[in-house]
């Protein structure tokens, strides 16, 4: 019996993140970028672009996923495994290729993208190996590495993205306040987290009725777990005078949110309190740098001058903020727009950028733990909007 290589999987409603016109919005920019380049087909290969363009978020799970744009066309490429989800979640077109045959995945990309041509694709995401089978199977007249424009089209974020990181905002906040009602001494570090995680998921679905719910996340680390941004979760028991640390993520469509506050259980000694006071007051001044036309290079100067004058630059151990949007913990990175010595990026309205200084003191000295605070600010004609809620500082986050 003869199998096919690809075909059609359409049923169902379509329900997506963003209006149609968003989408066309999109494309409209990254066409531009291609005309501008001459490239004649791109291929996209990451989840954050693929999202970006078309409104689905791919689990690969082992298999490629693609997005091909040409001038008239924008087709997701699926794997049978997703049947018709990936259409339903995705604007333009869609084509499953089946698994009968080795590479029906690249024989369904050139369907759409022809043979030929000059091809844009994600050199910072596509395989060596894979690679080599666009070359074999679409023979490009030459290639283009199209992410970087890509990155700088996402870092303008539209007045619908806005909003919806608005909401992922305010739903972060919302998750902090049940961390903070879940801490008490005796309590392991993954019940808190759950608590936190429980209530983001539980909003994002009233906020959100059609969305599909995946990656909300929280670490809450306490004690020498909280020296690095990144730990994970761990069932370390809460004990009085912890340093401890809140780290909420609601993911909405792919679209990643954060909010993060230093706490003390119970009680904070003096040379942790004037550690945390100083790292609050880092915050404070690196946001009000957050303005139209400074560079990051420049904002994340001033902020090591502030440190540097307080002896605490040496405890700094990564850049003072990022942008948002499609991006998560295993996905994504507008790596253009970080606060960080040698990103040159001015700031421009519609850019969302968090501030989020960290000192990290080793463990047997005064003070040991890591400090971190962040809030997500919109960057606006006239400066800076902060969409995140939730206090910090002593005089709120001292819990018991």
């Amino acid at each position: 019996m003869g199998r096919p290589e690809t075909y059609s999987f359409h049923q169902g409603t379509r329900v997506l993140p963003f209006a149609a016109e968003e989408y066309e919005a999109r494309l409209a920019g990254l066409r531009a970028a291609m005309a501008a380049e001459g490239v004649e087909s791109c291929i996209f290969t990451s989840m954050h672009n693929i999202a970006y363009y078309s409104g689905f978020l791919y689990c690969s799970f082992g298999r490629p996923y693609g997005l091909v744009v040409t001038p008239s066309q924008s087709v997701t490429i699926s794997a049978g495994i997703d049947a018709g989800q990936p259409w339903r979640r995705g604007h333009g077109d869609n084509i499953t290729y089946t698994d009968w045959a080795r590479n029906n995945y690249w024989r369904a990309i050139a369907s759409v993208s022809g043979t030929g041509r000059v091809l844009g694709y994600e050199a910072d995401h596509l395989t060596l190996a894979q690679k080599g089978l666009m070359e074999a199977f679409l023979q490009p007249a030459a290639t283009k590495d199209i992410a970087p424009a890509t990155m700088r089209q996402r870092m303008h974020k539209s007045a619908a993205e806005i909003a919806l990181i608005r909401h992922g905002a305010q739903v972060a906040d919302i998750g902090g306040g049940a961390i903070r009602a879940a801490i008490r001494e005796g309590v392991r570090e993954i019940d808190v987290a759950m608590a936190g995680r429980d209530a983001m998921e539980l909003e994002i679905a009233k906020r959100f009725p059609e969305a599909e719910y995946r990656d909300t996340w929280v670490w809450f680390q306490s004690g020498i777990n909280t020296d690095g941004a990144h730990n994970p979760v761990t069932g370390r028991v809460l004990q009085r005078g912890d340093i401890l640390s809140l780290n909420a993520f609601p993911m909405i469509s792919g679209y990643y949110t954060a909010l993060e506050r230093t706490l003390f259980l119970d009680e904070v000694d003096a040379a942790s309190r004037e550690i945390w006071e100083a790292n609050v007051a880092a915050h404070v001044y690196g946001m009000s740098l957050l303005r139209p036309g400074a560079s990051c290079a420049e904002i994340t100067h001033k902020i090591n001058a502030f440190l540097a004058d307080r002896d605490l630059l040496k405890y700094r151990t990564f850049g003072y903020g990022h942008s948002f949007g499609l991006l998560s913990h295993y996905y994504g990175r507008e790596a253009g727009l970080e606060l960080r010595e040698d990103i040159a990026t001015v700031l421009e309205p519609g850019m969302v950028i968090s501030m989020e200084p960290m000192l990290t003191i080793p463990e047997g000295r005064p003070g040991a733990g890591g400090y971190r605070e962040h809030d997500i600010l919109v960057i606006t004609p006239e400066g800076a909007e902060n969409i995140t809620g939730f206090p910090y500082g002593p005089e709120y986050n001292i819990v018991g």
